[in-house]
Parts: structure tokens; C-alpha cells; sequence
């Protein structure tokens, strides 16, 4: 008998049809690709770039984006350093679920704790964690401000803003790093085919 959290009495519950299964199904192998960085650093755009790109090859993928699922799964969570931490908890299990159904999982979150997405790593034991940073500078981030945030964490009307006056933490050892080049940021369809292409070299877009 094993306890998870406060649950009690409790049995895993195995299924005559697996993972594998699954991803032989679909034809490709179930993963998360966790994309991390500051607001406005293109996350939810290369998320939706990557969906479409995998849709176009006959690929299944789901996008779970920070700010959709604090509509619904996670709407009952504040800003909190606690609560960031149960946010990025949540979405990690979601989306292992997604990776064992065989799904290619984007999460595109802040996830600014690297505790929290090295958490998220860790709950998937066979390894299909591609952690993606996407490294822009924050005055890029700023100047985009498409939401306004950043200007509302500058007049101070927004506490504990990432990158203003919370701290973001940038993986030490990501799968793909996404940069400026000769200081011009990427296109969408430049950053999906970096992320695309490891995919493919990595066997899980495979072709049986």
C-alpha cells in the first residue's frame, strides 16, 4: 500500500494498453517540451509556431500555456513564490499525463524557480523532458511589453514581477537555448525548426 500526498489507501492501477502502445499509434513518442523565459521572450509564439509545424507533419501535440491554464486548473492560485511552485507542479503532471498518451506536450510557462522545473524533470523517469530557453535579453522583453506588465511592475502597481522585482533563474543545463543572432531575435518559423529538428534527430518524430 503506498500514501501520495494526503491520500490514503490507495492502488496504482495498471492498463492492458500502454505507452507504447500508444506512441506506435501515433507514430512518434510521447515527451514534454518545456519552454521557459522571461514575459515577452517568446514563449506562447514559439509554442503556437512548433504546434503548427508538428500539425503540418501529421504530428499530435497539445500546448499547455501558463496563462490559459490560470483560467481554469489553476485559477485558484496567486503570484505567490508558494504558489508559482504548486502552479508549476500542477502543469508538470498534466502534462506527464500527455507525454504517456503518446502526445508531444509544449508547456510554455515562466516557471521562473529552477527547482520547480527541474521537479518537473524529474516526474518524468524515462527521460522525454526537453527543457527549452528561450534567452532574450529582458530590455527585448520590456520593449515588447505586449500585455503592459512590465510597465505596471515599473510604476510598482505589480509586485513580485519576474525579472523586475522577482528573480528569474535560467537553466543550467537546458536541451535548446533559443538567442538572438548578431542582436535580431529569431523569426517564429526559425525557432520552431531549431526545436523541430531535435525532435527529429532525437527519434521522436519517428517514421516506422
Amino acid at each position: 500500500m503506498a500514501t501520495v500526498g494526503n491520500s490514503t489507501n490507495i492502488f496504482w492501477h495498471e492498463c492492458p494498453v500502454g505507452k507504447l502502445d500508444r506512441q506506435r499509434l501515433l507514430n512518434q513518442k510521447g515527451c514534454v517540451v518545456w519552454i521557459t523565459g522571461l514575459s515577452g521572450s517568446g514563449k506562447s509564439t514559439l509554442a503556437c509556431s512548433l504546434g503548427r509545424e508538428l500539425h503540418s507533419r501529421g504530428k499530435l501535440s497539445y500546448i499547455l500555456d501558463g496563462d490559459n491554464l490560470r483560467h481554469g486548473l489553476n485559477k485558484d492560485l496567486g503570484f505567490k513564490a508558494e504558489d508559482r511552485t504548486e502552479n508549476i507542479r500542477r502543469v508538470g503532471e498534466v502534462a506527464k499525463l500527455f507525454a504517456d498518451a503518446g502526445l508531444i506536450c509544449i508547456a510554455s510557462l515562466i516557471s521562473p524557480y529552477r527547482k520547480d522545473r527541474d521537479g518537473c524533470r524529474a516526474m518524468l523517469t524515462d527521460g522525454n523532458f526537453i527543457e527549452v530557453f528561450m534567452n532574450m535579453p529582458l530590455a527585448v522583453c520590456e520593449e515588447r511589453d505586449a500585455k503592459g506588465l512590465y510597465k505596471l511592475a515599473r510604476a510598482g502597481k505589480i509586485k513580485g514581477f519576474t525579472g523586475i522585482d522577482d528573480p528569474y533563474e535560467p537553466p543550467l543545463n537546458c536541451e535548446i537555448e533559443i538567442i538572438q543572432k548578431d542582436g535580431v531575435c529569431p523569426t517564429p518559423y526559425e525557432m520552431a525548426g531549431q526545436v523541430t529538428s531535435y525532435l527529429e534527430d532525437k527519434g521522436y518524430l519517428r517514421d516506422e
